[in-house]
């Protein structure tokens, strides 16, 4: 029996192509695995198994066209920065384009107040740290009605990365403005 017989078996099962040819991508059939989360600390009456139908029910279709123009953009302001050494001033929309696509968060209209859009049931505030930004934190008003906090940093190199976070971890305070702080997170994507 070789180390691949498993493929053949999960065949025999009945597991679709894309099973087998996930399995055969690790090695071993990850469909057979049974996590014990409580070795992880969590406490199994916290988790439920979804089945792949669940877990991709709820994402976003994402426009191409969308994504197309988010990279004309991007390169367009890679061009326009090789060509004058200034950038363009269009960080804030770019971090909202990237949420949209790479969070599938579905923006609100133009000039909705309090939050940028939503993502499942969460008001989601969208934040942009630029390159040309000294220190890597963001300030949000407290009063707005959102549930997380969005930060995307924009590097030099204009790749993007992101940090989601809870409203509830925002520093406390009295003041009009909380900042948040992209070092202090962990939550990268």
């Amino acid at each position: 029996m070789s180390d691949w017989d498993f493929l053949h078996d999960m065949n025999n099962e009945g597991y679709s192509p894309e099973q087998i040819a996930d399995a055969a991508a690790c090695g071993y059939n990850p469909h057979e695995i049974d996590v014990d989360v409580a070795a992880f600390g969590y406490s199994p009456d916290e988790w439920h198994a979804i089945d792949n139908d669940e877990l991709f029910s709820e994402l976003p279709v994402i426009s191409p066209e969308l994504v197309t123009i988010f990279d004309s953009l991007v390169e367009s302001a890679v061009s326009f920065y090789k060509l004058t050494n200034r950038y363009l001033q269009i960080w804030g929309e770019l971090g909202e384009l990237y949420a949209e696509i790479e969070y599938g968060i579905r923006r609100h209209k133009p000039h909705t107040r309090g939050s940028d859009g939503k993502l499942g049931n969460d008001f989601i505030e969208v934040k942009t740290i630029s390159p040309e930004k000294n220190k890597d934190q963001v300030k949000v008003k407290r009063a707005g009605n959102f549930n997380k906090l969005l930060i995307i940093k924009i590097n030099k190199d204009f790749t993007f990365e992101g940090q989601l976070i809870a409203r509830k971890d925002l520093p406390k305070g009295d003041g009009k403005l909380a900042t948040a702080s992209w070092s202090n997170n962990e939550n990268c994507k």
